[in-house]
Formats: C-alpha cells, sequence, structure tokens
C-alpha cells in the first residue's frame, strides 16, 4: 500500500511519464522528411459524395472538396492518361527529398535543351538549383526539370528511378514516369491519383510558394545583372480565387491539363484537376466553371 505522503511523487513519476511518452509519439509523426510524412497523411478520397456536375469539355476531371476528401466532381477520373508537365511536381519533390543544396550551380547543356525551344535558359547559362525549382515550376521550363535532374541523381535515368519510388512509396499505382519534363507520353497517371500528388506537393514548402506566385526572376550567374523572368504558366493565378498550389501540362497526347488548389473568399478550398482539355484558355474557362460550380456545390 502506497503511503499518503508518497502520492504526490508517484503522480508526478506518472505525470511526467505520460508527458514524455505523448512527446515521443508526437515526434515520431510529425517527422521532417518529406516522403515519411506524406506516406504518414495517406490522402484518401469519398467518391460517395460525387454529384452530376456541368458538362464540361475534356476527358478526365476531378474536384474535391480539400478540407475533408469529398469528391463533389468526377469525369472518368480513374482513366490512365498522359499528364504532360504536372510530372514536374514529382520532379520538385524529388529534388527536396533529397536535400540538394539550394546554392549549387547547373549549367544548361545542349542535351537538356532537347525538344525545349520554347525555354528563357541558353546552352551555357549557369543557375543555382532554386532558379531552377522556380523556372520548372512557375514556367514549366524542361532545361530546368532536366538540369535538377543532373544536380539531384547525376543521370536522368538514375533519377526517374526515384521519381518511380518516390509515387510507389505514395500509393499511387497508376502513376509512371519516364523522364522529369511531362514530354513523353508514357508519363501517365489518372484525375484521381494527379488529386493525391498535387496534396502531397503542397506539403512541400517550397513547392507550395512557389506555385503560388505569378512572376519570378531567375540569376543568370554566369552573366553579370543577366536575369530572366518567369511567370506561372496557371493562369488561375489572376482569377477571383487564390491559388495555393497547381501545375499546367501539355503535350499533343495529353492535350491540356491543370492541376490547382484554390481558396474562396470563405476560406473553403477545392482540389481541381482537368486532363485533355482541346484547347489552352478552354482549359482555364472550363477549370473556372467547374470551380464556380464546386463552391456552390461545397
Amino acid at each position: 500500500m502506497v503511503k499518503k505522503e508518497s502520492l504526490p511523487k508517484v503522480l508526478l513519476l506518472l505525470a511526467a511519464f505520460v508527458f514524455f511518452s505523448a512527446n515521443t509519439v508526437y515526434f515520431l509523426e510529425d517527422t521532417s522528411s518529406p516522403v515519411l510524412a506524406s506516406i504518414d497523411k495517406n490522402y484518401q478520397l469519398n467518391f460517395e459524395t460525387a454529384q452530376k456536375g456541368p458538362w464540361l469539355n475534356l476527358k478526365s476531371a476531378i474536384l474535391v472538396n480539400a478540407e475533408n476528401g469529398n469528391v463533389i466532381y468526377a469525369k472518368n477520373a480513374d482513366e490512365i492518361r498522359p499528364i504532360a508537365s504536372i510530372t514536374k511536381l514529382v520532379t520538385a519533390m524529388v529534388v527536396v527529398d533529397h536535400k540538394i543544396p539550394f546554392d549549387s550551380l547547373m549549367i544548361i547543356t545542349k542535351e537538356d535543351a532537347l525538344r525545349s525551344s520554347k525555354s528563357r535558359l541558353a546552352v551555357g547559362f549557369k543557375l543555382n538549383v532554386l532558379d531552377l525549382m522556380y523556372a520548372a515550376l512557375l514556367n514549366s521550363d524542361n532545361r530546368a526539370a532536366r538540369a535538377l535532374a543532373r544536380a539531384t541523381c547525376g543521370t536522368i535515368d538514375a533519377f526517374v528511378q526515384e521519381m518511380n519510388r518516390k509515387v510507389q512509396q505514395l500509393g499511387l499505382k497508376n502513376t509512371t514516369f519516364y523522364e522529369p519534363t511531362g514530354l513523353d507520353e508514357r508519363n501517365v497517371s489518372t484525375a484521381h491519383e494527379v488529386a493525391k500528388l498535387l496534396h502531397y506537393a503542397y506539403d512541400y514548402d517550397l513547392i507550395r510558394k512557389i506555385t503560388a506566385q505569378k512572376k519570378y526572376r531567375v540569376r543568370i550567374q554566369n552573366k553579370k545583372n543577366t536575369y530572366r523572368q518567369m511567370s506561372n504558366t496557371n493562369l488561375l493565378v489572376y482569377s477571383q480565387y487564390k491559388v495555393l498550389a497547381g501545375k499546367t501540362g501539355f503535350i499533343r497526347e495529353a492535350d491540356h491539363c491543370l492541376t490547382t488548389l484554390i481558396q474562396n473568399k470563405k476560406g473553403e478550398r477545392l482540389t481541381l484537376v482537368v486532363l485533355g482539355v482541346p484547347g489552352d484558355k478552354l482549359r482555364f474557362r472550363e477549370s473556372r466553371r467547374l470551380a464556380d460550380w464546386g463552391f456552390q456545390h461545397i
């Protein structure tokens, strides 16, 4: 039998045990590793809440209440399709996961420039990794994406292995990559998995920060006082909604694509994915139509 005068000591020890136990569990769950943090969250979507929405000129789409994972609208959401430059979200995630120093310098090579004639980064330009991230995510620059892959793993092939390992860890069974830019039509996913992918990408502070901006100037390190302006290809940043994250994509085989997380003035948030839209401007018109409808039915 415990003596009365000993009870305070016993209670104090028990309280200390509970406190440190609770904190131990907390630190195990709140890991600083982006990979583990994403896997632990394991975003799941509820399709039972899907409603009949507006007719949209596209191949597949999904609209999700970002607060609770309830699907508001879905069209061919599990159809596997090319996702073009939405690929670059995973490219950026792998770069951050590997903790590549943001001040590391990379030179744009002729190999980086293949099928990337619209790039604002000339062969021979030297940029740091942070500016390459802005170029890849904001302006969807393919040369920047390839340079990031080389900076991370040395070769494109090794980097692609990391990309596929990443999505496998995240449980995205219908998402596969063959290169880091999205130019290869074999880079595929579904609207369903792209919505989940955007949520995982949103967990990364840097990706969230970059993809919500309208413009950013990158510095060409080996050219005195030389900069290149990068503009966000997600034109919803100019809409009535606040863009919290997102990425566009286009190749002929995929048509025009967009995934984005948006917020209205009430603070309500929607995750939107449209794939296979036959037109650049149409992609944003259909996205706004879907968002307008979605916020009325959230």
